[in-house]
């Protein structure tokens, strides 16, 4: 006892076995003092069993903060194995042994290589008698330790045979088939498990082992279903380690066919009297099966059975729904969709015949017609496929058998569309329905080819035009019309015209959400518009109507937005009414995103009237923006406060965005004088808010749209910017300051005299944000600053190559390029991988230009420099780093190194390959001399990239 509690008797509290929250608050001024327990040894018993006591019970939560991060700690700690086994042993309450049980798992997952091979045996001896010791204490922890053995058995290649070895121990006794049956199930899930990174060839030789022994587990499971008698929990466990199985694709599909399993499978599915968990472990069960055979023609046998026996489920479901059992509903149709999705070739290549069952879409339109509209979600994946694969196939033939379900599919999405008739206002965008809605809408537009939109359309249209509807399916049909009127052929279409000319005539008394979609199907016939801008005037006085009511504003704001991008010619002629419209933004209730949108589609008419009245109109169009911001500037400044000024530096950024006006060489752009006029705000705003983010990311975004807009014509800008740049970046590194850097070379690059000074610029903010990334952990906490600077490095390489290899700093860069290449952040990643390979190509590509004998000099010296380098830290992040979707971008730098000098790229790749290791931890065979060579020679002799990215794609599996 002495021993257990001693930390209590070191702060002189009494021991007892439940701790009080004063005892608490004192063990955690302890630890806090402890800051370095790791340093100064192993911990002891007691103080890591007091800090899992605070963790869970302390309720102060920095006392809770301060004992989570001391026991992650431990955890990483080499003492965690030993400290966890003794926990486990002491089985003092569930917390502390859930800790344990979950540091060990944890421990085996990520740092199996800290035990030495003599050991392993005796690990795996010890979590099989605390899972045998604890089975009853908390099915949590026997969770963590059955994954921690499933983990070890993977990983450990000396454990040969594991399942039959675990069957033998545990098969026959009762009492311990929950634990066994728990690590058979988690076992195959661990297989493709992302903690673990066992390598392909050991987990081929996994998965050949678990198929050899697979029939062996079955039989475990057919045992224990039938003697479970009416113990509904060991059934759930059964069907959940059956459905690990299938996951798996081990399970061999003729034994399958006919086994008892499976018709006890469905026999739960169709008793009436099945409960809710296992009817749901059992659907999960028939899912998983469904999924494991999706190569129908390869596993025939079980196919056929699970397509009869999901087939015999009809009745079951409408029981289901008789009794209003939503969550039986759900299931069945989970399990009607995925047997449309496993058998979707089939039924796409003969509809009607054998498995090509049309029965399958009547299972699928039948929930369709369920009333709750999230029985229908679950298959809009499956329509969006058969979709998909229709309009590939393009065979007319084959669209007339399918367009009656079509048909009918849609005709249960309008209804499930439909508002409640007693709603008030306008539809809701952003909660469960309205995101509902909009995935209907998503799936209209995918299928409604096989119906033809403008006869989808005119049905829509006629049953509003002939009967007199609810004003909810009213709404309802409106909205599914506002899906597919973008793809119906505007020209000479009296029915769209007519749809218009009715819309703009709907009186102001119709309920406010017919109003609402009217006005998003208004929006949506923009082409329509444009096709008769006689239409013009009228819609945009039907618009300006609901600009004006605040529960319209935004979708009207939208709609004129939609108009003016289309009909930009046809709205020169009404620029003066959005001119006024934008003057008084604000006092229209619109949302932020409406606002600026109004804002955009104005600055796109700007941009096509005539070129002596642009410089006047954007600069009327800017002024309310820039009177805003010098308002703030003087509060600020009297106040001592702080305004925030986002939302007008957001609406100059989308003017100066999208004023693009076609400006010939030789002529004075026409923004040059509104911007230049407007730059000093911006300085004083960028200044006042230097230390604030947030709000320097929007100064440079608006002053990069600005740089864009007028390209060369910003050039009186140029010194001033960038010693505020520099000035600024020294005291608060904003990665948005290397952006907008990026920007200035790219516009200015190209120039003789702008690139020193570009270059004086790059060496300056390089200096701080070298500091920023030499920190502990400075890559992997600052990704947007790496992003930044690569894209303002690549910039360089773009645009004046030789002046950034022949600079002193290119050294540095260089090697936060190689550095950096181990970031798994897909931007950042992305940047650096383009930074090295664009540098190389200016040695690669002959562009007749003078300076490239120059160039291909320079890249010569810094390969030479970094190229062993570069490459053995490629081929390493690769292996142990970098996600698969970032080996595109890898292979590209790879092509890149050995066109540049293929002799010299296999000397280094050969000593890349030697350096790796060529086992796990737990002694299995990594990769083979075979497979390194065979890489070696694929990549080497290589003809074009992508041929190089299919070989990392496949030599990285084995270390994954």
């Amino acid at each position: 006892m002495y021993s257990m509690w001693k930390i209590m008797c070191c702060l002189n509290l009494k021991p007892h076995k439940h701790i009080s929250l004063h005892q608490i608050h004192k063990i955690m001024l302890f630890l806090a003092k402890q800051k370095n327990a790791m340093e100064g040894g192993k911990p002891t018993l007691p103080l890591v069993y007091q800090a899992v006591q605070a963790l869970y019970h302390d309720p102060d939560p920095a006392g809770k903060e301060r004992a989570s991060v001391w026991l992650g700690e431990l955890q990483r700690s080499m003492y965690a194995w030993e400290i966890s086994d003794q926990l486990l042993q002491l089985k003092q309450d569930v917390e502390s042994c859930y800790f344990a049980a979950q540091t060990m798992k944890m421990k085996i997952q990520t740092s199996f290589y800290e035990l030495p091979p003599e050991t392993h045996t005796a690990l795996r001896d010890s979590l099989l008698s605390h899972i045998q010791n604890l089975k009853d204490l908390s099915p949590i922890i026997v969770t963590q330790l059955a994954l921690a053995i499933a983990d070890l058995a993977l990983q450990m290649a000396s454990w040969k045979g594991c399942v039959q070895t675990l069957i033998e121990k545990y098969g026959n006794d009762v009492s311990s088939m929950p634990f066994l049956i728990e690590i058979l199930t988690v076992l195959p899930e661990e297989v493709h498990s992302r903690s673990l990174r066992i390598g392909a060839n050991r987990r081929t030789e996994i998965i050949e082992d678990l198929a050899y022994y697979s029939t062996t587990v079955v039989t475990l499971l057919v045992t224990c279903a039938e003697k479970s008698g009416h113990d509904e929990k060991m059934l759930i466990k059964v069907f959940r380690c059956l459905g690990s199985w299938f996951n798996l694709g081990v399970l061999d599909n003729n034994f399958m066919a006919n086994n008892q399993l499976l018709m006890i499978l469905f026999q739960v599915l169709q008793r009436d009297e099945t409960s809710t968990n296992l009817h749901e472990a059992a659907s999960d069960c028939v899912c998983s099966a469904l999924y494991a055979i999706e190569n129908v023609a390869v596993h025939m046998p079980l196919a056929m059975q699970l397509f009869q026996g999901v087939l015999s489920l009809e009745t079951a479901y409408h029981m289901a729904v008789a009794r209003e059992d939503l969550d039986k509903v759900l299931n069945y149709c989970r399990i009607f969709t995925e047997l449309c999705e496993t058998f979707l070739e089939m039924t796409v290549r003969t509809p009607g015949l054998g498995m090509g069952d049309l029965r399958i879409l009547e299972l699928l339109l039948i929930c369709a017609g369920h009333p709750q509209y999230e029985v229908v979600e679950i298959s809009f994946n499956f329509w969006y496929r058969l979709g998909e694969h229709l309009y590939k196939m393009n065979d007319p033939a084959l669209h007339r058998v399918f367009k009656p379900y079509i048909q009918r599919l849609l005709h249960s999405l309008a209804r499930h569309c439909q508002l409640d008739p007693d709603h008030e206002g306008v539809p809701e965008d952003t909660d469960d329905f309205g995101e509902f809605r909009m995935r209907v809408s998503d799936l209209v537009k995918d299928v409604i080819f096989l119906v033809g939109s403008m006869e989808c359309f005119s049905q829509l249209y006629s049953t509003l035009k002939e009967g007199n509807p609810p004003w909810e399916v009213t709404e309802a049909v409106l909205f599914i019309m506002a899906s597919i009127a973008k793809s119906i052929d505007p020209e000479n279409n009296p029915t769209l015209t007519e749809v218009l000319e009715q819309i703009v005539l709907l009186p102001e008394t119709v309920h406010l959400a017919v109003r609402y979609t009217s006005i998003e199907l208004v929006g949506e016939m923009s082409e329509v518009i444009d096709r008769n801008p006689c239409m013009l005037d009228p819609v945009l006085n039907f618009l300006m109507k609901g600009l004006r009511e605040k529960p319209l504003a935004s979708v009207a704001a939208k709609a004129i937005h939609n108009i003016c991008s289309v009909c930009r010619d046809h709205m020169a002629q009404h620029f003066q009414g959005l001119l006024n419209i934008a003057r008084l933004l604000d006092s229209f209730a619109l949302s932020t995103d409406a606002a600026v949108g109004l804002l955009k589609g104005t600055a796109l008419v700007l941009a096509r009237l005539p070129l002596e009245k642009i410089a006047e109109c954007l600069n009327d169009l800017c002024a309310v923006q820039v009177m805003a911001l010098r308002k703030l500037l003087a509060q600020d400044s009297s106040s001592g406060k702080s305004s925030d000024p986002t939302v007008w530096l957001d609406r100059l950024a989308v003017i100066f965005r999208h004023t693009n006006p076609i400006v010939e060489n030789g002529q004075t752009h026409p923004c040059q004088k509104v911007i230049q006029e407007i730059w000093p705000v911006l300085s004083e705003t960028l200044n006042a808010h230097q230390n604030d983010n947030r709000i320097v990311e929007r100064c440079c975004r608006c002053l990069r749209f600005a740089v864009r807009c007028v390209g060369k014509g910003s050039a009186s800008l140029l010194q001033p910017l960038v010693t505020q740049m520099v000035s600024v970046y020294q005291v608060y590194p904003h990665s948005c300051f290397l952006y907008l850097g990026s920007i200035l070379v790219d516009e200015y690059g190209m120039e003789e005299g702008c690139r020193q000074g570009l270059l004086d610029m790059l060496q300056a903010l390089c200096m701080p944000t070298f500091q920023l990334l030499e920190q502990p952990n400075g890559l992997r906490n600052h990704p947007d600053t790496v992003d930044d600077l690569f894209r303002l490095v690549t910039r360089f390489v773009q645009r004046s190559p030789v002046t950034l290899v022949n600079s002193s700093i290119i050294v540095h860069i260089i090697q936060c390029a190689i550095a950096s290449t181990t970031l798994d952040h897909r931007d950042a990643n992305c940047s650096v991988m383009k930074f090295i390979r664009d540098l190389i190509h200016t040695g690669v590509t002959n562009d007749h230009e003078d300076d490239f004998e120059v160039r291909k000099r320079l890249i010569g010296q810094v390969m030479g420099q970094h190229g062993q380098q570069l490459v053995t830290q490629l081929i390493n992040t690769c292996c142990f780093c970098l996600p698969p979707y970032t080996l595109p971008d890898v292979a590209e730098v790879l092509w890149e190194i050995m066109v540049f000098d293929r002799p010299t790229f296999c000397r280094w790749l050969e000593t890349a390959l030697k350096g790796l290791p060529k086992e796990t931890a737990g002694g299995a065979l990594t990769v083979t001399h075979k497979q390194l060579t065979d890489f070696h020679k694929q990549v080497t002799s290589a003809e074009e990239c992508k041929q190089v990215c299919w070989a990392i794609r496949e030599f990285t599996r084995l270390y994954r």
